[in-house]
């Protein structure tokens, strides 16, 4: 069964697990959220639901300069205390993000940050690409959110590719830290600088 953004985030919400655990829960349990909680429990994806809750205030600001001297990033990422901010491994990880958006220019952190309409819009395009190029009707919904998936890994900084190991996603660099460290890791904002470009 299809599960919507939203119900994918709210079960994020409840137990702090990633989006695609909440999405494969909810699909295998028929869209049930107390099954898909249950699911997640046994499956011991539930360890991070503490974290979840707790507020991420602390954290330093990443940055990176493009050695031609054109382009640079900040981004705030934060965590839960002054003392996992401090750490080597959470400022490398902020160092990294910096790099990873001045790679990337995402335009967005993750897909609940995409605005609805920006979504439609994608939507719309790549139906009438998909009907354009003959595609069976029966089957343009899947080819559809297939290629929004594809989207959102260009897109959505947490869903793209980790440019020194592509076969990561951004997210999994994220979640390594917070599992070493045991803290939540917030990626609040970011902003990327070219000389000559508007802002992103």
């Amino acid at each position: 069964m299809a599960v919507t953004a939203a119900e994918v985030r709210g079960l994020r919400e409840r137990t702090g697990a990633g989006m695609m655990d909440c999405k494969r829960a909810l699909e295998e349990t028929g869209g049930d959220v107390e099954k898909a909680i249950t699911l997640l429990r046994e499956r011991g994806i539930m360890k991070g639901a503490k974290r979840a809750e707790r507020m991420a205030a602390e954290g330093v600001i990443g940055v990176y300069l493009h050695h031609d001297k054109k382009m640079a990033v900040l981004v705030e990422l934060n965590c839960e205390t002054d003392f996992v901010g401090k750490t080597d491994e959470f400022q490398e990880l902020a160092r990294n993000l910096a790099m990873q958006i001045g790679a990337r220019s995402p335009l967005y952190i993750s897909r609940e940050d995409v605005p609805e309409e920006a979504l439609e819009h994608e939507r719309r395009v790549h139906r009438a690409q998909a009907e354009a190029e003959g595609k069976p009707a029966q089957a343009l919904d899947k080819i559809v959110e297939g290629r929004i998936s594809k989207w959102f890994q260009e897109v959505c900084l947490l869903e793209q590719p980790y440019i020194r190991d592509e076969s990561r996603k951004v997210q999994d660099l994220i979640d390594d830290v917070v599992a070493r460290l045991g803290e939540k890791v917030v990626v609040r904002r970011y902003v990327r600088y070219r000389v000559g470009e508007e802002l992103d």
